[in-house]
């Protein structure tokens, strides 16, 4: 089992999307361009495409989870732009030999990937003035609020104190920052962009979210699943009446040219 096996419809429904002004500052990198050519690298359910399908005339989906690349599939289907669909790894995918990407989005994937090696391998597969942009905001797991805290303490009495990522499998944090790694590679002409949001979640939203996660995913919970969420919800709904249940998150985006 994956670490994503079975959570791809509640990706879909429950993550939350991509900021205005993240879209806008992509959106940018492309502009006046004649042909727009997305390269999205572990695409989930494609919230990057969707949102910046607007922008672009060619998309490459690089998923590597096949849930995932369905739930992406359907919400791309009918965009009056040319989508091509891969069902591979972003350390595996080859374009095809006539294309060259002038965006590449990585999205809340990047610490799943071998980073070293997906940075070298799209020296070949971007255009001369590419921009590589690596974006994220954090997850529930890491923020830092009341309910939160009290929502990731019962997590762990069921999982474990470890954050998990998928089933038998640990999450390892990676401490290095992307400005950083990007600075070593091809892309080293860095900028960081820090955008506030600010979500306010339900009792129902959290549930999905949580079921979409490595962290949380329902097979993690085995038979005591019904009991994890009824208490959950529980929580929750105590929180709400409290005070909601609001998340102020920071979404980072951090953009590589070559120099």
């Amino acid at each position: 089992m994956s670490q994503f096996d079975t959570t791809a419809p509640f990706y879909a429904a429950y993550r939350p999307g991509i900021p205005k002004d993240a879209v806008e500052l992509l959106a940018r990198r492309v502009a006046g361009k004649e042909h727009r050519v997305l390269l999205d690298l572990g695409s989930g359910t494609g919230q990057v495409p969707l949102a910046l399908a607007g922008t672009v005339t060619e998309i490459d989906v690089v998923e590597q989870d096949a849930g995932m690349l369905a739930e992406a599939d359907k919400a791309l289907a009918g965009l009056p732009v040319t989508v091509r669909l891969h069902n591979a790894s972003a350390e595996q995918f080859t374009p095809r030999s006539s294309t060259r990407a002038d965006l590449v989005t990585v999205c809340r994937a990047f610490h799943w990937m071998d980073q070293e090696v997906v940075l070298s391998r799209l020296e070949g597969m971007t255009g001369p003035d590419a921009t590589v942009a690596v974006m994220g905001d954090g997850s529930l797991w890491t923020a830092r609020t009341e309910w939160t805290d009290a929502l990731r303490a019962l997590i762990q009495e069921y999982l474990g104190e470890k954050r998990r990522a998928g089933v038998g499998k640990k999450y390892e944090a990676h401490d290095r920052p992307y400005s950083e790694i990007l600075a070593e590679s091809a892309f080293g002409q860095v900028e960081e962009h820090t955008i506030a949001v600010e979500r306010e979640w339900t009792t129902h939203s959290v549930i999905g979210y949580l079921y979409s996660t490595s962290f949380a995913a329902r097979p993690l919970f085995g038979e005591r699943v019904e009991d994890f969420e009824r208490r959950a919800r529980a929580l929750l709904d105590e929180h709400t009446a409290a005070g909601g249940l609001i998340e102020h998150a920071s979404f980072q985006v951090v953009l590589g040219r070559r120099g």
